[in-house]
């Protein structure tokens, strides 16, 4: 299922239905698992593991080189589960010797045209990256997130899960769970509720959600006094404990 115009190297492995587009460019240490599809002129280049039913458009390069002026072509490593699309344009490069070596998608993630996933980056799963959306290196997205159109995360920064950042928003902290964000710099604007509804959250987990933001966002509380106040109801709500957890872990601070 290898169109002969294709450039697959010996070294690299592909399962038995893997399907490759005229013009790809396929480089060693490229393993690639079963029932993906590489498109017309694409290229991914190794080290590169890839799983199952993944699906690669034309034009999109995998595995590159990471954009690190301090990358001395060490064989770092890129990462991606299964069930991912790459539309056209869209690069993701591998990790650094700086960092932990390798960057890592999961599962079930849509990344738009011309978006970019830096070098050293975790990308959980069930992520939607919209047309342009960027990550610098070292960002951490977690799961459920959505990137609107030409968003970008600075270099370092974590996305929590289920946080939405609005289109054009220029992310330059960290972005608890749950959170919409939009601007530049990025600033909350609310509780992401619709996604959560999506999801299957109840109503009653999106008011305490709701009753958590309000008490970061719009107590005009110290941070610290927030955290506080919703101690107990972390300990009783894993939702919220999952929000108290992601601030108090933050290194960059929070969007505020």
């Amino acid at each position: 299922m290898i169109d002969p115009r294709a450039v697959v190297s010996p070294e690299a492995r592909l399962a038995a239905d893997v399907t490759v587009g005229p013009f790809s460019v396929i480089g060693p240490g490229v393993e690639i698992g079963p029932r993906t599809i590489v498109g017309p002129h694409a290229v991914i280049n190794g080290p590169t593991t890839m799983g199952a039913d993944n699906h690669v458009f034309q034009f999109a390069s995998i595995g590159d080189a990471p954009q690190d002026k301090k990358y001395r072509g060490e064989a770092t490593r890129l990462v991606i589960g299964e069930h991912n699309v790459f539309r056209e344009f869209c690069t993701v490069n591998r990790g650094t010797t700086h960092d932990r070596g390798v960057t890592t998608i999961g599962d079930d993630n849509l990344l738009m045209a011309g978006a970019h996933v830096a070098h050293d980056c975790v990308v959980g799963s069930h992520i939607v990256f919209a047309n342009g959306a960027v990550l610098g290196g070292h960002v951490e997205i977690g799961d459920w997130v959505i990137l609107g159109g030409l968003s970008a995360v600075h270099q370092f920064a974590k996305v929590g899960a289920h946080a939405f950042l609005a289109g054009g928003a220029m992310v330059r902290r960290d972005v608890p769970p749950y959170v919409m964000v939009v601007g530049d710099p990025a600033e909350p604007y609310a509780v992401n509720a619709e996604g959560l509804r999506r999801r299957g959250f109840s109503e009653e987990q999106i008011r305490a959600v709701r009753d958590a933001y309000r008490t970061v966002y719009r107590s005009e509380l110290k941070l610290s006094d927030a955290l506080a106040r919703l101690g107990p109801t972390a300990r009783e709500r894993p939702e919220i404990r999952a929000f108290v957890d992601f601030i108090q872990a933050s290194t960059r601070s929070i969007v505020r």
